[in-house]
């Protein structure tokens, strides 16, 4: 029986060059639900364990990555304010790939095509392990959030509403 080749993406390379800890967790994504709550259910996880990669955009094309639990809204006013900037809109889907280097479903904040600023919800800095998409529709990573802001050279604050 053939050995099941392990899945490499720029994420998952990075981490491992950096000598980090994590776990890959792929899953199946036949029924086109890539949206964080279904990830969750499909990952046997826990929501509030799961995050979502969104990117932003401020004018005139100045882009910011932002980190937050899949169940939970990125507060545009609050993303913008721990961004440093006046005014952010989500960038528009049609030009991720275009500026990520990722596709919907699997954009994350490691390994894009040119680092860009990435702010992590503050929910996330006590967590012992979080998960986020390891750069592939299909395959998430468990790892300390504290591991993934040091690579990322992530910050963190509270950008959510409520």
């Amino acid at each position: 029986m053939a050995k099941k080749k392990a899945v490499k993406t720029n994420a998952v390379r990075l981490l491992e060059n950096e000598g980090v800890l994590f776990e890959v967790i792929e899953y199946d994504m036949s029924d086109g639900q890539l949206d964080g709550v279904s990830v969750a259910e499909k990952t046997g996880q826990q929501a509030d364990l799961v995050y979502k990669t969104l990117v932003t955009i401020a004018a005139p094309s100045e882009l910011f990555v932002f980190i937050i639990p899949v169940a939970e809204e990125l507060d545009l006013k609050k993303a913008a304010k721990a961004a440093g900037v006046k005014k952010l809109e989500m960038l528009p889907l049609k030009d991720l790939t275009k500026e990520t280097g990722y596709v919907r479903g699997g954009c994350t904040a490691i390994g894009m095509k040119k680092p860009l600023p990435v702010i992590i919800d503050q929910s996330a800095e006590p967590l012992p392990t979080f998960i986020v998409s390891a750069g592939k529709p299909g395959l998430q990573m468990k790892v300390a959030p504290a591991d993934f802001a040091r690579v990322a050279s992530a910050s963190f604050a509270a950008i959510v509403k409520g």
